[in-house]
């Protein structure tokens, strides 16, 4: 069995050990449209319900989103961005003690909810949207996760064509570490993230996971959100609120070729399933 490498995320005054076993970042989306939960947990006292709930069937991250990014979505006003998040930011920070990240590719998104309270930013342009993200995250010195896309979410599923799909999403990631590094991000608060789903054809997302391992070379611990995507459900002929077994399926690969966090919406049935799976793969053992 090969050595695990250690990677530690300290997210203010809360540290995850990514190497002791997999962790989960359950998905909370405040949108009216997003691809599979749009509007469910748009008000506030159901998001806020929805988070803790989240964390007792064990969720190690909260991942805040406001704007919707799945394919033809087009971009909210930063203002209208924090209406959506600040309140709930607020009441989750009360009630769990969990870190909350936010899922925004806007500086001054990020800056305000770092300011009142998050842990980290999970920017999906991988610091290429916004050149001030990259200054906000060095001076809060939080982790971020820098995640491949090509194009924007409005166009990136238009057709989407690689020459080689794992070198170029490789070289993104290592050109963005490199621009987090050269800001004065450190290393050890980066978290890459290959982009499943965003600007992939559907095979692109199975050679993904199924070479997932490669981009250890880029040594910094590995996310994927695999969650009730459309290469789950074109294959299965299923809506994404039937896509479990398959989204199960492609967590339990990931965590066998290398990844350390997985984002997903069915927090209880992936906490299982992740249990097992790091068994199988020597992150924990049987006591």
């Amino acid at each position: 069995m090969k050595q695990l490498k250690k990677f530690q995320l300290k997210c203010k005054n809360k540290t995850l050990d990514l190497s002791s076993r997999t962790h989960i970042m359950g998905i909370l989306n405040i949108t009216p449209d997003s691809f599979s939960d749009g509007g469910k947990y748009y008000q506030s006292e159901q998001a806020i319900e929805r988070g803790i709930q989240m964390v007792e069937e064990g969720a190690d991250i909260i991942d805040i989103g406001a704007e919707s990014t799945r394919p033809g979505a087009e971009p909210v006003s930063d203002d209208e961005e924090l209406r959506r998040l600040i309140p709930i930011l607020e009441g989750l920070l009360e009630q769990v003690d969990v870190p909350i990240s936010i899922d925004t590719y806007k500086s001054s998104v990020a800056e305000t909810t770092l300011k009142s309270g998050a842990h980290l930013i999970n920017d999906i342009s991988g610091l290429r949207f916004d050149y001030r993200m990259k200054e906000v995250i060095a001076e809060h010195q939080i982790p971020v996760i820098i995640m491949h896309i090509k194009g924007e979410p409005r166009n990136m599923q238009q057709n989407p064509h690689y020459d080689d799909l794992m070198s170029e999403i490789y070289d993104y990631l290592a050109d963005s570490i490199q621009i987090a590094i050269e800001a004065g991000i450190k290393r050890n608060n980066i978290v890459i993230d290959p982009g499943i789903g965003f600007g992939k054809r559907m095979q692109d997302n199975y050679e993904i996971l199924r070479r997932l391992s490669e981009f250890e070379g880029l040594d910094c611990p590995i996310l994927i959100g695999p969650s009730r995507k459309s290469f789950i459900g074109n294959v299965l002929n299923l809506p994404p609120d039937q896509r479990l077994e398959g989204t199960l399926a492609a967590v339990t690969i990931g965590i066998q070729n290398g990844a350390h966090i997985v984002r997903v919406h069915d927090v209880k049935q992936v906490s299982r399933a992740c249990r097992i799976a790091d068994l199988i793969v020597g992150k924990t053992c049987i006591l």
